[in-house]
């Protein structure tokens, strides 16, 4: 029986070249993520035409189709049932290529979100070709290592809410001991899941990630005194974990190089864990500790002391993070805060981007009321970017027309202020886990007030982003851009520079 997911996702698979074009098949909280035997067989334009595409992003070796909460995480299982029913043998299938104009004058595709789908596609290729360097592949493996955390993270930050506010209530007493042990069991051994995670992606054995990193969690480690110092359980947390699997990850290579085949799988798996524990127990957690302290201290007081300077800088800079892909390397510090503190308190600073964004999406929206398939590429992606998913708008919207990019900065620099400047104050706004952003980041908040006024600084924060990100666009941020009524809103050549040149200069 056909579902709306499968459906979904027998519309994709020819869409990016075929079967055999495919290589990988994932997917994080949003994104269906594709590694592809040749990008260029894919068909944009078709993708984006396909009623549950949000967006298309090419990132450094991989094709990822925004498809939204919960989505990605259904048409994904849809995806890969395709291709293990998909005869072998076949040959990608050739894309059709964007429209191109002939003799006879320009073709019916060149509307104003036309053009501004394919600049935005120039943009992310580039941005491609630049961030493939080995500092930000790294990053991005250790990203990888945590995204398929982020659904348990978000179960059980929404339970830990919800018990929190039990409590406060004093009500159902009997069922928040319950509700704290479901809400705690994942984030006691998350140490676990974060070693199987680190060996799997960087070509370990999982297993063996998983069984080094345990030692970090494990109670007897109590016993271990190291210079003087007794180990405490836990101790380095999710950064002594991702060290330790690391290591574990590189010794098992090591074996398997020199280990002769006949003892192997004796000899391998002990090496691994025997060099990598003990080196885990007597270096890495001790100084993982240390690191681990020294972040949440560094963030406590970067908040506290320089809060509505440092929530204007964090706000400004998160979209431009993100284009650059270095804010892959704000993860584990996120995930090392919420282990340590039972929240972030970055990530609702860096929430307010996608505020800014969504306020520069409206103004272009309004000053462009005749640009109908303008207006339609926003219409369609403003709920998601309500929601925390930004991808739509940027690439489809702020980014290709290039000074909206910067004034949505410029409401998230303002938002972020908001929030820093209340955290000056002491109250502290927190998330209990990573991934959604926006409206959709409420469930998740928390604070050393409350979740009340955690909540309201919050709000006020998500509309001081909406109202600066809308003015500062539809004042400053449409230069160069007239309505003309016919859908070309864009006007020759942007100023007179060639798209490849504004998209160029955009992307700095």
């Amino acid at each position: 029986m056909s579902t709306p997911d499968s459906t979904t996702a027998a519309a994709i698979l020819p869409l990016v070249g075929g079967p055999a074009n495919v290589l990988t098949v994932a997917h994080c909280m949003t994104r269906l993520r594709l590694g592809l035997r040749d990008p260029g067989l894919v068909d944009g334009p078709g993708l984006r035409a396909l009623p549950a595409v949000l967006g298309l992003v090419a990132d450094d070796g991989s094709y990822q189709i925004v498809l939204g909460p919960g989505t990605a995480a259904r048409v994904t299982p849809a995806f890969e049932a395709l291709l293990t029913n998909a005869p072998h043998g076949t040959e990608p299938a050739p894309a059709a290529g964007p429209a191109t104009p002939d003799a006879t004058g320009p073709t019916t595709t060149s509307t104003t979100a036309d053009l501004l789908a394919l600049r935005g596609a120039e943009l992310k290729a580039a941005r491609s070709r630049r961030n493939a360097t080995p500092l930000k592949l790294f990053l991005r493996r250790i990203a990888d290592v945590f995204v398929p955390l982020i659904p348990a993270l978000i179960g059980c930050g929404v339970i830990a809410g919800l018990n929190g506010l039990l409590i406060n209530l004093g009500v159902l007493r009997g069922l928040t001991p319950a509700l704290t042990a479901i809400a705690s069991g994942f984030m006691a051994l998350i140490a676990v899941f974060v070693g199987h995670n680190t060996a799997k992606v960087f070509g370990g054995t999982p297993v063996l990630g998983g069984a080094v990193a345990a030692v970090v969690v494990y109670a007897g480690v109590a016993k271990v005194t190291v210079l003087g110092v007794t180990l405490a359980p836990g101790q380095g947390g999710v950064l002594g974990a991702l060290a330790a699997a690391l290591l574990g990850t590189y010794v098992e290579k090591w074996c398997r190089r020199w280990v002769p085949p006949t003892l192997d799988v004796l000899v391998t798996p002990t090496l691994t864990v025997l060099l990598t524990g003990l080196v885990t127990l007597y270096a890495l957690m001790y100084a993982a500790g240390e690191l681990s302290a020294a972040i949440g201290t560094a963030a406590a007081w970067l908040l506290s002391t320089t809060g509505a300077l440092a929530g204007l800088v964090l706000g400004a800079l998160f979209l431009p993070l993100v284009m650059l892909g270095l804010h892959q390397a704000l993860i584990p510090i996120h995930t090392t805060l919420i282990e340590q503190q039972g929240y972030t308190v970055l990530l609702p600073v860096l929430a307010m981007a996608g505020a800014g964004q969504v306020g520069a999406a409206l103004a272009v929206y309004v000053r462009l009321r005749h640009d109908t398939s303008l207006r339609t590429t926003i219409r369609s992606a403003l709920p998601a970017g309500l929601l925390g998913v930004g991808e739509p708008l940027i690439y489809g919207v702020s980014l290709p027309l290039g000074r909206p990019f910067v004034t949505a900065c410029a409401g998230g620099a303002a938002g972020g202020a908001f929030i820093g400047f209340f955290s000056m104050l002491g109250d502290h706004v927190g998330s209990t886990a990573i991934g959604p952003s926006g409206l959709a980041l409420f469930p998740l908040l928390s604070g050393n007030r409350g979740l009340a006024v955690a909540a309201a600084i919050y709000a006020g924060g998500l509309l001081t982003g909406y109202v600066v990100g809308f003015a500062a666009t539809y004042f400053f941020g449409l230069g160069g851009i007239r309505d003309n009524g016919l859908d070309g809103g864009l006007d020759s050549g942007l100023d007179g520079r060639s798209p490849a040149r504004r998209a160029e200069q955009a992307a700095v």
